[in-house]
């Protein structure tokens, strides 16, 4: 059905790289989902108030704070559509995620009043009165969530939209904690005269799931607020294009800057040989850059770095510094190596990128670093800066 709705409402549907369209995409499953939230919520809260059930109420409240997300997700995926402005040259990319907090936030305080309320049920346990429309109203409401589940995760993918996974995923818990629900109902249904409280233990269940959720889906939100690395395949398609245009020889210090969906801007430096034209070289820069902007929907920049590729002992030393510094640390390379001779010793200049997780300091690497270089050459001195890894 959405698929559908896709294509009747949604000019240019498949063009999901196009921030407009990926906008619409939002708002369209935005809108879905309030719909059948709403129609659950009201289908539910019928049930559990005819049958006096606390843990149905509960899971219809569930769903009203779905319904609430899925408004919050609209006007996320309005305002990060928001073309680039003078207070906020980088767009509004990241209002997606900032949306997505606020939804989490509301998941978590749905979450306390309903454990207040099943916790109040075991204490004080009221005799329910199940009928058949319940669990049919249950049954139905497990095959929406799944339905749901399903094109939310379908589509998310499609525009590559963390906030429609979160809900995709957050759909097929809800499927989960429906069904808990349910197997409390009817056990109460076939054992009415037992005095265990399975209908607040289930409502109790329910509250943990939420609040689950909501802790999840925190972390899915704040973790790209913060700053995340680059996915590796991603990193990996920008350097395979980059290197297509000789006679760039490598490439290092990439950092993927990412401002919101469809606002990434890279940047990184090109390697290329020190012995010809500044200007032809600059030509292929050029040439890499609008590539890169074009294949992958983003902004470039990109600084050339000359390479002495003429030098022997360069090249022999470069071969030397990246075997030593792996075995030093899995992940620990080398980069821009200059050699500049002087009368009492030669200067070797260059960067270590130090992985996150290295048992090293920056001093202690400085200093084997240093002692692997003497190794080589006692004449040589070296002068290391450590870069952090971005991607």
């Amino acid at each position: 059905m959405i698929g559908l709705l896709a294509r009747l409402f949604i000019k240019d549907y498949n063009d999901v790289k196009n921030p407009d369209v990926r906008g619409r995409y939002g708002v369209l499953c935005g809108i879905a989902g309030i719909c059948f939230n709403f129609l659950l919520f009201s289908g539910k809260l019928i049930a559990g108030i005819f049958s006096k059930s606390v843990a149905v109420i509960a899971d219809a409240f569930n769903n009203l704070s779905d319904a609430a997300a899925s408004i919050v997700t609209i006007v996320g995926f309005k305002i990060s559509g928001k073309k680039p402005d003078a207070d906020h040259p980088f767009g509004h990319g990241r209002m997606e995620y900032i949306a997505g907090l606020v939804v989490s936030f509301l998941i978590l305080v749905v979450g306390f009043e309903l454990l207040k309320s099943s916790i109040e049920s075991i204490r004080n346990p009221e005799p329910l009165d199940t009928s058949v429309f319940t669990v049919v109203m249950l049954v139905a409401a497990i095959l929406v969530k799944f339905y749901m589940f399903f094109y939310n995760r379908r589509i998310g993918k499609k525009i590559l939209s963390s906030a429609m996974e979160a809900t995709a995923k957050d759909s097929l818990n809800d499927t989960v904690s429906t069904a808990v629900v349910l197997a409390a109902v009817i056990i109460e249904l076939f054992f009415p005269d037992s005095k265990f409280p399975f209908d607040g233990v289930a409502g109790i269940f329910v509250a943990v799931f939420i609040f689950y959720n909501g802790i999840e889906s925190i972390k899915d939100t704040v973790n790209p607020l913060l700053g995340v690395p680059a996915d590796r395949e991603f990193v990996k398609q920008v350097e395979e294009e980059v290197m297509k245009f000789k006679p760039i020889c490598g490439i290092h210090d990439l950092i993927v800057h990412d401002y919101g969906p469809g606002r990434v801007m890279i940047s990184l430096h090109a390697e290329v040989p020190g012995n010809i034209d500044i200007f032809d070289l600059h030509d292929v820069v050029d040439n890499a850059e609008v590539a890169v902007a074009q294949k992958f929907n983003c902004a470039v920049t990109i600084h050339m770095d000359p390479v002495d590729l003429e030098n022997k002992e360069i090249l022999v030393l470069k071969k030397y510094l990246a075997e030593e510094a792996a075995k030093l640390a899995d992940g620990l390379t080398v980069h821009d190596i200059r050699m500049v001779p002087g009368n009492s010793h030669t200067n070797i200049i260059f960067d270590a990128v130090r992985p996150h997780d290295c048992c090293f300091s920056e001093n202690e690497l400085v200093h084997l670093l240093s002692e692997k270089v003497r190794a080589y050459n006692a004449s040589y001195r070296s002068v290391i800066h450590i870069d952090n890894p971005y991607c």
